[in-house]
């Protein structure tokens, strides 16, 4: 079995295994459906479930499956892939196997929970469904809801913590602060009254009394001043120092 590193996924690994070995696949490719798969592999299959063709990020797609980066390959498969270089599997591997009369290619539809993590606004989206159970993992046991604070975090009394937010061990939430959906690691320091909403807030970083970050990413260690807002996609570098009131959308100084 191979994987993509940036998909967290439900798949039940038992049944796609099944599947492979009762199509006496070569190549079996978990597939799911999208809304719009015009960002993604497209890979219809007739109605015996076998790969007719891989599109990838076609503006005309004829089906809304989509490559889910999990796949179940034979050894015979795996000793193809040519060595010593890189290959995409998706855009050389895959398209000459099905060139290749003699090679099963079968999609295995999938209707579990997925998601592509490629981007910080789908990392915080995926953080907080495992948060609140909504993206099922054994690696998170017990009760789920809206926060999971590590034991070795301080949060002061007074503090809002939703939305599937989570708390590195270490760090420190100030009274007064309000965290939805944010993905807080370790070290940081949030001191009163901030509001953050759907960010991330990376290793050490300082966020200032009062500031805002909304839809943001901010570096290890950076240092963001009192009243700062940052907003709609800002992203601040590590180590980046912002003074008080450095950055502000508000009329009021």
């Amino acid at each position: 079995m191979v994987f993509n590193g940036d998909v967290l996924s439900g798949a039940d690994l038992a049944q796609l295994l099944d599947f492979h070995r009762s199509n006496r696949a070569d190549v079996t490719l978990q597939l799911v459906r999208v809304g719009d798969p015009r960002a993604f592999g497209c890979v219809p299959t007739n109605e015996e479930d076998r790969v007719v063709a891989f599109l990838e990020k076609t503006e005309d797609p004829p089906t809304d499956q989509i490559n889910a980066g999990c796949y179940v390959f034979e050894r015979n498969v795996i000793d193809r892939i040519p060595q010593g270089r890189e290959v995409s599997v998706e855009r050389e591997v895959f398209p000459a196997l099905l060139a290749d009369g003699d090679c099963k290619i079968y999609g295995y539809v999938d209707a579990s929970y997925w998601r592509d993590m490629g981007t910080p606004e789908d990392f915080v989206r995926g953080s907080a469904d495992l948060v609140r159970g909504i993206a099922p993992s054994p690696a998170l046991r017990g009760h789920r809801g809206e926060q999971l604070v590590h034991d070795g975090a301080a949060v002061s009394p007074g503090a809002l913590l939703i939305g599937g937010t989570v708390v590195g061990r270490g760090a420190e939430i100030g009274p007064g602060t309000r965290l939805d959906g944010a993905v807080i690691f370790d070290g940081v320091r949030v001191e009163a009254g901030c509001v953050i909403e759907r960010s991330i807030i990376g290793f050490g970083a300082r966020i200032g009394p009062r500031a805002l970050i909304r839809d943001g990413v901010i570096g290890d260690g950076a240092d963001i001043g009192a009243r700062c807002e940052l907003l709609s996609g800002a992203r601040v570098w590590p180590g980046v120092f912002l003074p008080d009131g450095g950055i502000r959308y508000s009329s009021d100084v």
